[in-house]
């Protein structure tokens, strides 16, 4: 990360997308839907990390050996995954757009030939060659760059650039192939991290049901809860890889949705917490931009759900797949994948709708809770178990 921001300082790429495309009415090849409010959605964690949030509520309290480390480490972090988002989008804007649309361009859309595809891409004003791709695969160490859909394989390009214009450009291969393996140590850690915080929520909420699900020193319970946790996510993956559109068009929606409610529901914590604990004068610190996120995602899930445009709405382009399929107005390559492409999108709008509906339970709560305390009609408790000393917090507070 340092050596890339060490680069792009001194290299200070130029910026070769344009501030604005024609595609910024929703038309574009990668995913559907205006600028507003999917763009919130598509940062995601670069703004505000729902997940980041998760782990930092369960799993960072428990590495800490000092209180006081706790904002340089929990803020400190989030600065850090804004700094590396600010940096992918320079990485993603540094190349040609034409290169950009043809990597990140499902084949479904441009075609499967490259051809098809330079043809399609140049089309829309943004020339490229075959030549042009296959001179950049060969230099990557790549059979074709063509439909790498995802994200990785373009930031990996716009990173390789980077540093072989900085560092000596007879390792572009090198630095690319370096580029793909930090993203996938990203992930590997992330989904490290994100398997052990839903394993220890399931386990907490199994344990409701039958105690001994509950204990974490419970080695069946353990196993039980990280075998389900595991198999939801390598389902989502396996979805992910056979998607006939790359998967992109159907994950990373569903993805930036329930990221950024899930930061809205931390916000929800804090407020609450504020008003609970007495500084409601405070409150609006956290109110004003779970105000916001919820208004964007709310708004991003209903379109995802509801818009009567089929490259937008899940259930409007599983209706109308469904009713092509049925009359038999799909080629026969795309009949095949029509099944697929459908039951991906009722399965979207499932999770969309669960994910908004949960969201909203959470902030009604939220507000019933503090109008009770605000109001003085109720005087909830501040903890949910007594309070049992800590030798490292004792310490602290006696320093």
């Amino acid at each position: 990360i340092a050596a890339l921001a060490v680069a792009i300082v001194v290299l200070q790429p130029e910026v070769k997308m344009p501030a604005l495309t024609q595609f910024i009415d929703g038309t574009g090849p990668i995913f559907g839907g205006k600028l507003f409010p999917f763009v919130f959605i598509t940062i995601a964690c670069g703004a505000i990390s729902g997940f980041h949030s998760l782990v930092a509520s369960g799993t960072t309290p428990k590495l800490l050996t000092n209180e006081r480390d706790v904002r340089f480490i929990g803020y400190g972090a989030m600065m850090m995954e804004s700094f590396v988002g600010i940096m992918a989008m320079v990485a993603a804007t540094v190349l040609e757009p034409g290169v950009y649309f043809a990597i990140n361009s499902p084949a479904g859309v441009v075609g499967a030939e490259a051809a098809e595809a330079v043809a399609k891409i140049t089309s829309w004003g943004f020339p490229v060659t075959v030549e042009q791709m296959q001179s950049l695969a060969a230099s990557m160490g790549e059979a074709t760059l063509f439909a790498r859909t995802g994200g990785a394989p373009s930031l990996a390009v716009g990173m390789a650039s980077i540093f072989s214009s900085t560092f000596g450009g007879g390792l572009l291969a090198v630095w690319y192939h370096f580029a793909i393996m930090f993203e996938a140590l990203f992930i590997l850690t992330t989904l490290d991290a994100g398997t052990r915080c839903a394993r220890f929520m399931l386990q907490d909420l199994l344990g409701n049901l039958i105690p001994a699900l509950g204990r974490t020193g419970w080695y069946p319970s353990v196993w039980l809860t990280s075998a389900l946790v595991v198999g939801a996510w390598g389902y989502f993956l396996y979805i992910g890889t056979i998607d006939p559109l790359g998967g992109i068009n159907s994950l990373w929606p569903l993805f930036g949705i329930s990221n950024q409610m899930l930061a809205a529901i931390a916000l929800c914590v804090a407020t609450t917490i504020l008003v609970k604990s007495g500084r409601a004068r405070y409150a609006w610190v956290t109110a004003l931009p779970l105000t916001w996120l919820v208004t964007v995602t709310s708004a991003a899930a209903w379109e995802k759900l509801f818009s009567p445009e089929p490259r937008v709405g899940f259930l409007a382009h599983a209706r109308e797949l469904g009713e092509q399929w049925s009359r038999g107005l799909l080629a026969p390559d795309k009949a095949g994948q029509a099944p697929q492409l459908i039951f991906n999108d009722q399965l979207d709008a499932a999770l969309t709708g669960l994910f908004l509906v949960t969201t909203w339970v959470l902030v009604i709560e939220t507000l019933r809770v503090c109008h009770a305390v605000l109001t003085g009609r109720r005087h909830p408790p501040l903890t949910e178990t007594p309070h049992l000393p800590r030798r490292v917090v004792e310490d602290w507070v006696r320093d």
